[in-house]
Order: structure tokens, then C-alpha cells, then sequence
């Protein structure tokens, strides 16, 4: 394992290094605490695996912001940017309490290591919509230090009383004089520190960029091409590799004759690895040429006669008997029996790939003590310890050079760290600094998945068209099953990711007898968490359902939810924002349909009103209205912004996106076959903020699960059809008889 501070004092380990930083490099060097508050929550609900050693306890040497001589700011990010924004976020918090000069801050990824753990998790990871909330007192505290101790040192120069100072936009001001704080770096490396307990944080009615934003500070590099993303790295002697795998999930390799793949011009080698036949060259049209001169023998394995009919049927059947039991209350049976109305229905949703714009790629340096890797990762600690397995160092030997992700949406955070793992055993086996690349059709059709679920529900109404009797039960694989995580997550048979927002909610809940079943076959298909877990479909479900209660009631579907909801003020709050901006309860034009749903996931309260037509047989959807509670909003243009992102993400599986499994094997492979929506399809958005006060939420994912259900019931409004499984697909129109 990796090592960590010594159980030395806080604040003397923290003076040392502040002197460290300032003869290493010059300047002001501020470390992280992870706060006790988060050690105390992570402690009581660790849902991730701990190292051994806890690198919570005490100061984190290595990790840091830096005030240079020359003013640049440079903030160290323990979590990856993908697309989110936290490039930009994370360095608003520290920015806030220094009074930074926002034009002279830069931000670099920080290297794998136990001191940048989440401050929640236990281990650095980028995921669940948790980076802004678990970062919100540990950066601004490191930003409240560094202003404390250049104040300090400002004050011996002027030999004034710290209280006479101020600081504004990179400057200690006395009065009508200045210094910058690049000319106080160097003093103030040297002071003691103050107990991060004396810190006083700003009030907010202070804050100048928290709940403001500011301008985002990677869209620049991203436009013009600077940004590094790992598909980027290159280096001389740098070689590509890609890999031949078994074509069936399981499958083994027999043998394989690469003659005629070493014939290529520009193929290096190819060599065997635990995944398969890998091939090196030159470059990537070498290795792909090679790849496909190679002759393989593949054993099928026991998987081979998957197929994705037949999962579902099998699954249907297993939704209509008893499974494990997640949640109940009174008796649902007998409830169900003095219901005035039933509602009956099943759902489904399929196998779902993440399908990222960027394909994965993971490029490895080995030496003999030392081992280097750039990749676009959300799961620095895990890549670190299975590189040290592979290559027998340490961890802390194990440098990774976290680039930027082109999409993440979860697959880049697999419990095995699969990518990361292949392109270690390749550059071993190649002797020789290696690029794995994957192409789209490889990760598509061998990656990680959304897993494929079918639902069986059924609700008793009374009179008055409100639940008395809910019983559901959820058919599909669990993703935490069999993996490092399954402790944190699988308690009494049940995987929470699977049942989340079903067995939570305030629907269910809400109903005197309800009962709520699970069960989670074993298909041998990889799945993995997939952008708003199982919210992703349990969204779907719920909100789609809720629709089918209130038209079996009679009731306008927002009339409806605030009945239901009436207990839950801040699902209220975002259901009334939308519904008040969209303009609900107007006609929809001729040709249109409106639809509405609100969930809640990851902390956050997401209402979405859709306005759609049907075009030549296929669903268009027109306009979306969102509106969020996420508690604070530190950054609101970011926020607006991952809505967009997260209803787009949302829509191409809505009306498109699935995998189909024959004989083992995946049968689409691009974007051509696996659609997503295109910049053509995608509507008008409209996102609005719930002002709140309450407890900060995430925002990365919340935006996706409730755009299906509105469509779906934007399209039941318009056309009379209920569809209960994605994607979306409208029944034929009976032509019209002469």
C-alpha cells in the first residue's frame, strides 16, 4: 500500500512542508485537510473500499494549490474533468475565499496518491455527481489558508495589524497601497500556518463568484486544440497497440498465428495477453491492419448462446414471481384487494453502452522502478493498485498522468480497471512504451453496459384515484455483484443501485401497503454503472407509471403529482418551476404533445416538461423545460449546462440507443447502428435553478433520468399510446380504409 503522513502534529508537518514548497519552487504552497466532518460521514457509510492506512489522518503533503512569484495560481484537481466542469468549479471555491485574481489562475490534474482520496469515498475516484458538494469546505479552507498567511506576510512588511489589511483580485490592500500577491509568496511560505480550526470562511452575502460563476477556464484550450486528451499523448518511441478479443463475453483464446499480422508494414510484435492477441506497430492503421491479418481460435465459452429476446422474456417471467424482498410496509395483497382501480403494466429498458466520443486509450512507460501512464480515468486509486500488481512495484511508483476525458458517463471507472489493466500487461509484454487504443466498435462490443431490466408493477387506487396498494418488482443484473464494491453496496440480497429511486420513493413510500421485489440474474454480459445508474431507467419507470395513475384517475398529471407530492417540497418546488415555465396547462399546439416528470437522484430534484410531434412515424421531440434543486448552486451557467448535457445524454437513449446480443455476441458496433442523438434531433432546452438553501446536491447526472418519462408521456398526450419500453418505438398507424 501506499505510504502516508505520520502521525505527527498537523501543524508542524504543514509548516514543514510550506517551507518545502518555498525552497523547492518558490512561492506559496497550500495543502488539503479532508475535514472531519466528511471523515465522520464516510466512516459511518463507507460506500466504497478503504486502503489500510487512512490518508484522511492528518495533513496531505502532496497535495496543494500554489501561489507563484509571478501571480499564476495554480490549483491541483483531485478528480478528473470530463466534460463536467469542475476544471473551472473546484478552482471558483478556492478563488472565492482568496479573493484570486480569476484571469491568473491555471488548474492541472493532480497525480494518483492517497492524499487526494475523496473526501467522502475513501479513495480518488471522479463519480456520482459528488465532486462539487465533498470538495465545497476543503477547497475553499485551502483557499481561506493561503489568504490568511499572505495577509500575515503583508502585515510584516508593512509592519501594520493584520485587521488594518484587506484583500480584492490578487492584491493585499493598506490603504491606497498594493502588493500583489506574488511578492508575498515567498514570505508567506515561511510563516506558521494558523489551526485551520481559526479559519473564518466568508459569509455569503460576500461571496463575489459562489452562486455567480466565472468564466470557465478549459473551454479556451478545448477550443483551439490544446487541451490534452489521452488519445493526444505521444512520445518518441512511442508504439500503438490494439487488441483482438474473444468476440463472446467469456470466450477463451485457443491459439492464433500472426504470420501474416507481422507481415504488415509498421507491425512490431504481437503478443499474447490475458485479454487476447495484442498487436504493436508504429501506429494505429498498422496496428489495425495487422490486427485484422491475424488468425485466431477462439474457445465460445459458456455464453454463446446469449440473446437479447430471449433475456427479456426470461425476465418478464421472472417479474411475475416472488423475488427478494427490498422494502415494505403493511399488507400490499389485501390492500390491493378493496382497491376501487387497478393499474397494471411492465416496462422495460435495454443493455445500454456509454459509447463515448473519445474511445478509450491508455498509454503505459515501464522501467525497472518505475511504471508511467496517461489516460483520461475516473478511477485514479484502483488504475494504481492493479498497475501494481501487474508490474510488482508499489503503488507509489505508479505515476498517472490523468489527462482530460472525451466522456467519461461512467466507463471509465470500471471496479477492474479494464483498460488501464490491458494496456499495463501490454507494454510488459512489449517491453517497450505502449498506446492501447480501442476503437468505438471494440468498447461497443466489448466493454461494460447499462444492464437491461424489466419491471412488473401494479397499483391499487381508491376512490379518489390515490395509491392504497403498490407492488412492483425489478428484473435485471446488479452491477456491483462480484466486485470490490458489492460490500458497500449489496445488503440482504439487494443491490441499492438497482432499486434506487423505486425503493426510495416518495411514490411508494407514500402508499400505506406497498411491497418492492428484486431479482438479479447472472447473464455473463459485463455491466457497469452508466450515467445515472439506476435512475437511468427506475426514472423511466416511476415517472411513467405516475402518468398512467393520474390519466386512470382523471387528473391533469401535474394536479396529480402535487397531490402526491404534497410532503416533498423541494420535488414541489422543481415540478412547479417547470411546469409554471413551460407554460402547462396552455393547449399544445396541433401536432404537439406535452409531458412532464420530476425525480430525484444523487441529492438533487430535477423537473422536466417535453414538448414533442410525431414525424413520419418518429417521435421528435421539440423543446424541453427543466428546472433543479441541487441545494446551493456554486456555479449556476455550469449547472444550466450539464442539464443540457444530461438531457441530450438522456434522449439518445429515449428514442434510440440499444445493444442487441446474438449468439453471444453484440451486434451493433458505431454510431451508425448505435444511435445517439445528433445535433440536428436536439430541442430547445430551458434550464432554470430552484433558489434553496437546502444541502448540496450533484448535478452531472440528475438531468437524465426524467426526459424519457416526459417524452413518453409527452407522446401518450399526442398520440394515445402508452409506451412502456426504450427506446421509444411508435406502433404502426393502421392506414385509413377508402
Amino acid at each position: 500500500m501506499a505510504t502516508f503522513p505520520s502521525k505527527r502534529s498537523d501543524a508542524s508537518t504543514r509548516r514543514e512542508f510550506l517551507k518545502t514548497g518555498a525552497v523547492l519552487g518558490g512561492g506559496l504552497v497550500i495543502g488539503f485537510v479532508v475535514p472531519a466532518a466528511h471523515r465522520l460521514a464516510r466512516a459511518q457509510n463507507p460506500p466504497l473500499p478503504l486502503p489500510a492506512s487512512d490518508p484522511a489522518r492528518g495533513f496531505a503533503p502532496n497535495a496543494f494549490l500554489r501561489i507563484g512569484n509571478d501571480d499564476r495560481l495554480t490549483v491541483l484537481l483531485a478528480h478528473s474533468e470530463m466534460g463536467q466542469g469542475i476544471w473551472t468549479t473546484l478552482p471558483l471555491l478556492i478563488a472565492e475565499e482568496l479573493d484570486a485574481d480569476w484571469s491568473r489562475i491555471s488548474v492541472e490534474h493532480a497525480p494518483a496518491g492517497p492524499a487526494y482520496a475523496h473526501p467522502a469515498f475513501g479513495m480518488q475516484m471522479t463519480g456520482g455527481s459528488s465532486t462539487t458538494w465533498s470538495e465545497f469546505d476543503r477547497y475553499r479552507a485551502a483557499g481561506a489558508m493561503a489568504r490568511a498567511l499572505l495577509l500575515q506576510a503583508a502585515a510584516q512588511r508593512w509592519q501594520v495589524p493584520v485587521a488594518n489589511l484587506r484583500t480584492d483580485n490578487g492584491t493585499v490592500i493598506n490603504g491606497s497601497e498594493k502588493l500583489r500577491y506574488g511578492d508575498l509568496a515567498d514570505a508567506a511560505a515561511l510563516l506558521k500556518a494558523p489551526d485551520p480550526k481559526t479559519l473564518v470562511l466568508k459569509d455569503p452575502k460576500d461571496w463575489k463568484l459562489i452562486g455567480k460563476g466565472a468564466k470557465r477556464l478549459d473551454s479556451a484550450d478545448k477550443i483551439t486544440g490544446r487541451a490534452k486528451f489521452g488519445m493526444d499523448v505521444q512520445f518518441e518511441g512511442l508504439l500503438t497497440a490494439v487488441v483482438a478479443r474473444a468476440p463472446v463475453f467469456g470466450g477463451k483464446l485457443v491459439s492464433f498465428d500472426a504470420t501474416a499480422a507481422k507481415a504488415v508494414a509498421g507491425v512490431r510484435n504481437v503478443v499474447q495477453v490475458p485479454s487476447g492477441v495484442a498487436v504493436i506497430a508504429d501506429h494505429y492503421w498498422a496496428a489495425l491492419q495487422g490486427r485484422a491479418a491475424l488468425v485466431v481460435e477462439w474457445d465460445a465459452g459458456p455464453h454463446a448462446g446469449l440473446d437479447t429476446e430471449k433475456l427479456r422474456s426470461d425476465f418478464a417471467t421472472m417479474a411475475r414471481s416472488p423475488g427478494t424482498l427490498a422494502v415494505q410496509a403493511g399488507n400490499a395483497e389485501a390492500a390491493m384487494a378493496q382497491a376501487s382501480k387497478t393499474i397494471e403494466a411492465q416496462y422495460s429498458v435495454p443493455y445500454l453502452a456509454h459509447a463515448p466520443m473519445e474511445p478509450l486509450n491508455c498509454t503505459v512507460k515501464i522501467s525497472a522502478d518505475a511504471c508511467e501512464i496517461w489516460t483520461g480515468t475516473q478511477f485514479q486509486t484502483v488504475d494504481q493498485q492493479v498497475a501494481a500488481g501487474i508490474t510488482g512495484l508499489k503503488p507509489e511508483q505508479i505515476t498517472i498522468h490523468t489527462t482530460f476525458l472525451g466522456g467519461g458517463f461512467g466507463r471509465r471507472a470500471t471496479p477492474v480497471a479494464d483498460f488501464v489493466t490491458e494496456a499495463v500487461h501490454v507494454a510488459k509484454a512489449a517491453n517497450a512504451p505502449v498506446k492501447t487504443v480501442w476503437s468505438r466498435e471494440d468498447d461497443v462490443r466489448g466493454g461494460y453496459y447499462r444492464p437491461a431490466y424489466v419491471q412488473w408493477a401494479k397499483v391499487g387506487l381508491d376512490a379518489d384515484g390515490l395509491p392504497v396498494a403498490w407492488q412492483q418488482r425489478l428484473v435485471g443484473q446488479s452491477i456491483t455483484a462480484g466486485t470490490p464494491f458489492e460490500p458497500f453496496t449489496v445488503k440482504n440480497g439487494i443491490d441499492a443501485t438497482s432499486v434506487e429511486g423505486v425503493a426510495d420513493s416518495p411514490y411508494v413510500l407514500g402508499t400505506a401497503a406497498h411491497r418492492v421485489e428484486l431479482h438479479s440474474p447472472q447473464t455473463g454480459i459485463p455491466v457497469l454503472w452508466w450515467r445515472s445508474v439506476g435512475h437511468s431507467y427506475n426514472g423511466f419507470v416511476m415517472e411513467s407509471l405516475i402518468d398512467e395513475l393520474a390519466h386512470a384517475a382523471g387528473q391533469d398529471p401535474v394536479a396529480y403529482r402535487r397531490r402526491l407530492l404534497k410532503a416533498h417540497p423541494r420535488h414541489l418546488a422543481a415540478l412547479n418551476l417547470a411546469a409554471e415555465k413551460f407554460g402547462w396547462g396552455t393547449p399544445a399546439a396541433k401536432g404537439r404533445g406535452h409531458g412532464i416528470a420530476v425525480h430525484e437522484s444523487f441529492g438533487s430534484f430535477v423537473a422536466q416538461a417535453a414538448e414533442v410531434s410525431v414525424e413520419n412515424g418518429q417521435i421528435r421531440v421539440h423543446r424541453v423545460v427543466c428546472a433543479i434543486d441541487c441545494g446551493l448552486a456554486v456555479n449556476p451557467d455550469n449547472i444550466k449546462a450539464q442539464m443540457e448535457s444530461g438531457i441530450a445524454f438522456g434522449l439518445g437513449a429515449t428514442l434510440y440507443s440499444r445493444l442487441s446480443f446474438k449468439q453471444g455476441q453484440v451486434q451493433e458496433s458505431n454510431y451508425h447502428d448505435y444511435r445517439v442523438l445528433r445535433l440536428n434531433e436536439m430541442p430547445v432546452v430551458e434550464a432554470y435553478i430552484v433558489p434553496s438553501t437546502e444541502k448540496m446536491g450533484g448535478v452531472g447526472e440528475p438531468g437524465t433520468p426524467p426526459i424519457a418519462p416526459a417524452v413518453a408521456n409527452a407522446v401518450f398526450a399526442l398520440t394515445g399510446q402508452r409506451l412502456r419500453d426504450l427506446p421509444l418505438t411508435l406502433a404502426p398507424v393502421a392506414a385509413t380504409p377508402a
